[in-house]
C-alpha cells in the first residue's frame, strides 16, 4: 500500500486536475481511490462508511484542488483530507474494547441466524472465502480500534500506509515529537494486547477465532499446513513482542481489506463485531 512518488505523467494529470480538467480529476481518484478507502475501512470498520466517507473526501479534493500549493506530496495531502473527515466520523463514535470480539462471539452463538448469514455469505459471494490471513489483518483493525483515536492513526500512517514520521505529524496535525510518541505508545499497547489474546501463536491467548472460523469454514483443510504459509506463525516462539506486530503490520500492508478473496465474508463477521460492541 506504499505509493511510489509521482512521475511526470502523474504530475501532468494533477496539474491538469488542478486546471480544472474532470477526466484529469477522474485519473487522480482512479489511482488513489482504493487506498483511501482501505484507509477509510480501516478507521471504521465499516465497508458502508467507508464509502461514504470516500465520497466526502472526494468533494472536499474537488472544491480545494485549485487551492494545493504543492508543499507536501498530493498523497499526504489527500491523506490529510481524508483524517479530517474521518475525524468528525469518529467525534459520536466510542473506542472499541479489547473484548470486542469476544462480545461478537457471544452474540454469534446465542442464535442459528448469524452462523446462516456467514454460510450464505461464503456459497454465494465471489468474495466469500475464509483465510486465516485475512482474519488476522480483520483482527488488527478491531485491535487498532481499541485505541485512542489519535495513536490508532499514527500506527496505520506509519506502519501501515508507508509515511514518514514528519509526513504523518502533518497529516494528523501534531509535531514529530508528539507524532513518534503516539506511534511508540500505540505500538506498545497492541503488542501487550496481542500477547494475552492471540492464541494463534501464543498457546495461553483467550482468542482462538482465526482457527475456529477456519474449522468452520474449512473443515477438510489440513490446518497446520496452512497455517505453516504465515510468517507470523512460523515465528510464533519469537519473544520479541515488536517483531510479532511487525510480521502482522506487514501482512496488513500487502492486503487490501475492501478487495480480497474474503472481503465480503470478513464485512460479514465485521458487522457482528459492530453490532456487539454497540
Amino acid at each position: 500500500m506504499i505509493a511510489t512518488p509521482m512521475n511526470a505523467d502523474e504530475k501532468q494529470v494533477l496539474a491538469s486536475a488542478r486546471a480544472g480538467d474532470e477526466s484529469a480529476f477522474n485519473e487522480l481518484m482512479a489511482a488513489h481511490g482504493r487506498e483511501i478507502r482501505s484507509y477509510l475501512y480501516r478507521m471504521t470498520a465499516c465497508r458502508e462508511d467507508a464509502e461514504d466517507l470516500a465520497q466526502v473526501v472526494w468533494v472536499r479534493v474537488f472544491r480545494n484542488l485549485a487551492r494545493f500549493e504543492g508543499r507536501s506530496s498530493f498523497r499526504t495531502w489527500l491523506f490529510t483530507i481524508a483524517t479530517s473527515v474521518a475525524r468528525d466520523h469518529h467525534r459520536a463514535k466510542q473506542r472499541w474494547p479489547v473484548e470486542a470480539q469476544d462480545h461478537a462471539r457471544a452474540l454469534a452463538e446465542s442464535g442459528p441466524e448469524t452462523a446462516g448469514e456467514f454460510r450464505r455469505v461464503a456459497r454465494l459471494s465471489e468474495a466469500g472465502r475464509y483465510e486465516i490471513r485475512e482474519h488476522i489483518d480483520f483482527c488488527l483493525t478491531c485491535i487498532m480500534k481499541t485505541l485512542p483515536l489519535e495513536q490508532q492513526l499514527a500506527v496505520m500512517l506509519a506502519d501501515i500506509y508507508g509515511f514518514i514520521a514528519t509526513e504523518g505529524a502533518e497529516i494528523v496535525g501534531v509535531t514529530l515529537g508528539i507524532f513518534k510518541h503516539l506511534l511508540h505508545d500505540a505500538r506498545l499497547t497492541m503488542e501487550r494486547v496481542f500477547e494475552h489474546r492471540c492464541a494463534l501463536i501464543n498457546k495461553s491467548g483467550v482468542c482462538h477465532q482465526c482457527s475456529e472460523l477456519n474449522g468452520f469454514f474449512n473443515p477438510a483443510q489440513d490446518q497446520q499446513a496452512e497455517l505453516s504459509k504465515i510468517d507470523l506463525v512460523r515465528a510464533a516462539d519469537d519473544p520479541n513482542r515488536s517483531h510479532l506486530l511487525d510480521l502482522r503490520l506487514a501482512l496488513a500492508r500487502g492486503m487490501n481489506p475492501l478487495h480480497s478473496e474474503g472481503s465480503d465474508l470478513q464485512e460479514a463477521i465485521m458487522a457482528v463485531v459492530r453490532k456487539a460492541v454497540a
